[in-house]
């Protein structure tokens, strides 16, 4: 089963367009937990174990974790989500972008090391920054192409002058990604919430590719708009939420809330779909 398989399968199973984005930070963690580093595993475990009939993919974000030396913390989580959540895929949230021998260094890191079924890639170097994950045929690559950043426009909405129709760069990522650059159909494309517009423009180019779309709950980005835009039956979305789950609580129900919002969400999302 390919990643894309996999994901499919997950969203039909827990009838679900939802991510949740594992971004902790030990200074929001509740009660004793709260500023102890060594508890992200604890966190994030019990976060998986309250959503995973919830979600369609987790996404871990590496730095969190790299930040307070808890790599092997990740490594024990993912193992963690594989063994109680086999159908539901993990999306390493890393963002790589390298070329040659270096790139091939951090396809072993996400898909051996971590065991990720997918992960971010910025695709700012060209096709030979991606073709390295390319060689897992099993995985997947979810190349940034609109963020939700608002710096995302200084670059990304740049227009190309010497190509047909001018496209911007994020529309020109698009035709790439669900043309020549997807070879083995294992990439997708990552789009923000905040721009439901340009997410609606993204699918008109790129019709079946997975979007992974952040940005929805803290980040303002909205439900509806969000579905409407992306999602198409035969072009589905992976709508991605990580605060607004994650720090739903301070207290020692936090991992029932977390549950209730993800619950919510789901559902918010779903209904956008009829």
């Amino acid at each position: 089963m390919n990643f894309i398989e996999h994901l499919q399968g997950a969203q039909d199973r827990n009838d679900s367009l939802l991510c949740v984005g594992l971004d902790p930070e030990p200074a929001n963690f509740p009660g004793a937990w709260k500023g102890d580093a060594s508890r992200i595993f604890d966190f994030c475990a019990a976060i998986v174990d309250a959503t995973h009939d919830l979600v369609s993919a987790f996404k871990p974000q590496i730095a969190y974790f790299a930040a307070h030396r808890a790599e092997a913390q990740l490594e024990q989580l993912i193992a963690h989500i594989k063994r109680v959540a086999p159908a539901v895929p993990v999306i390493l949230d890393a963002k790589r972008g390298d070329i040659g021998a270096t790139a091939e260094q951090y396809a072993k890191e996400a898909f051996l090391r971590y065991q990720a079924d997918a992960v971010t890639l910025s695709p700012f170097m060209g096709f030979d920054s991606i073709e390295p994950y390319l060689r897992y045929p099993d995985k997947g690559a979810i190349l940034l192409c609109r963020t939700s950043n608002k710096g995302g426009s200084d670059l990304q909405n740049q227009r190309f002058a010497d190509l047909p129709g001018q496209p911007m760069l994020y529309e020109h990522l698009a035709q790439l990604a669900q043309g020549s650059w997807n070879k083995n159909g294992q990439l997708c494309l990552v789009v923000g919430a905040t721009f439901p517009a340009e997410i609606a423009r993204v699918r008109e180019l790129a019709p079946t590719l997975p979007l992974l779309i952040p940005g929805i709950g803290a980040q303002g980005g909205d439900a509806e708009a969000t579905v409407k835009a992306g999602w198409r039956p035969g072009g589905t979305i992976i709508v991605s939420s990580s605060r607004a789950i994650l720090y739903a609580s301070q207290g020692e129900d936090f991992a029932a809330a977390a549950r209730r919002v993800a619950l919510q969400t789901r559902d918010q999302l779903n209904l956008a779909k009829v």
